[in-house]
Formats: C-alpha cells, structure tokens, sequence
C-alpha cells in the first residue's frame, strides 16, 4: 500500500508537470527566494511566537533509527545552515504559526479540521515525520514513520520503520521550479520510490488599502 502511495505521487506529479499546473506556495518567488539572504528565506517557514502544538517532535512512538536521525539533523541546525520545520494540526494553525505571506488566509473557520496527514489522534498510529530545511543546499530531508494505521500487503515499507525522504531543487527557470525526491530506508540499501516534478509559482494579490 505505501509502495503503491508512492508511486501514485509520482505519477501525479509527472502529470501536474505536463498540465503546468500551480503547485507551490502562494507568494514565492523561486528564483527570487533562493537567491536571496539565508535568513530572509528561513524566516518565510519560522514560526512566530505561539502556543500552538508542533507535531513534529519526538514522542514515544519513534523508532530508534528515526530518533539518532533526529538527533544528527537537530545538531546540524545548531552550525550546518539546516532549519527544523514545524508541523502543526490544521492548514489554519500553519497559517497562524509560520511566517507566511499576509494574503494568505483560512479557508474554514473550523478549528479541529486536521490536515491529513495529521488526522490521526493517537501518537505512533498513523504518519510520524519531521522535516529539514537547507535553504543554500536547496534541499529538504523528511524522516517518515508510518503507523500500524497505515498498514499494506508484506514486502513493502515496514509498519514501524524509518524512511526517509531525500527533496532537492533540481534548477530554477524563471517562475519555473524542478524537483525530484528519493525515498529510501536509512541505510540508503533499499529504494522505496522515486519521483520529480516541475513547481509554478502563483501570486497572490495584496489586498489594497482604501
């Protein structure tokens, strides 16, 4: 079943590339993000002070392997240029937690509508993951956990384990962003999935003043 997820990503992927369809965060500019300072572009995905829960530590649930990766990568972010991203409850809690563009608003006003990958309420039973950032590399490390909710035929991504998720922007053409992804077990032995895509850029209009 994981196997198969995957592979229908890739495939929508492939397909949002030859449709050239938005696919990227509203309000920013590629090219424009990726040469521009560090700190200016990290603090696009910072979050500003609040009390809102980020899912995306470690709990009880964790794998051994998921918890050392952790680790290294937490101390990478002390001096190696690596930003721990934060992962909250809901698309509105993202909203009210990170830095994102002020013309960005909620779509509902429901505040226990969950993202997806967050609907499960009990640690460990559905999707366990925390994402890295490197801003100058251009590249992003997910270490995925899938829970006993997620459970598939045998043979594929073990119920339990660490994959991780390795996301680099390949180029950058104008509005235009190229990215590719490899998911693979931690000892990078066994491939679980590939894929790529092309990003556009959509804009959102700044509301005037009157």
């Amino acid at each position: 079943m994981m196997r198969r997820s995957f592979q229908v990503a890739a495939r929508l992927g492939h397909r949002r590339a030859l449709l050239r369809t938005p696919c990227i965060l509203p309000g920013l500019d590629p090219a424009a993000a990726f040469g521009s300072s560090t700190d200016s572009l990290v603090s696009r995905f910072c979050p500003v002070k609040t009390d809102l829960k980020d899912y995306a530590l470690p709990n009880a649930s964790w794998c051994p392997d998921m918890l050392s990766l952790y680790q290294e990568f937490l101390e990478k972010t002390k001096s190696d240029g690596w930003v721990k991203l934060p992962s909250f409850k809901s698309n509105r809690d993202h909203i009210q937690g990170l830095k994102l563009p002020s013309g960005l608003v909620a779509a509902s006003d429901k505040s226990d509508w969950r993202i997806f990958t967050r609907c499960i309420q009990v640690e460990g039973q559905g999707y366990e993951y925390v994402i890295f950032f490197h801003p100058f590399k251009k590249k992003s490390v997910c270490l995925f956990q899938p829970g006993p909710y997620l459970e598939g035929p045998p043979g594929l991504i073990p119920v339990g384990s660490l994959a991780v998720l390795n996301v680099q922007v390949e180029k950058i053409e104008d509005q235009k962003l190229y990215m590719s992804c490899i998911t693979q077990s931690r000892d990078q032995e066994t491939v679980y999935a590939k894929s790529s895509g092309v990003f556009l850029q959509w804009q959102l209009e700044e509301e005037s003043s009157p």
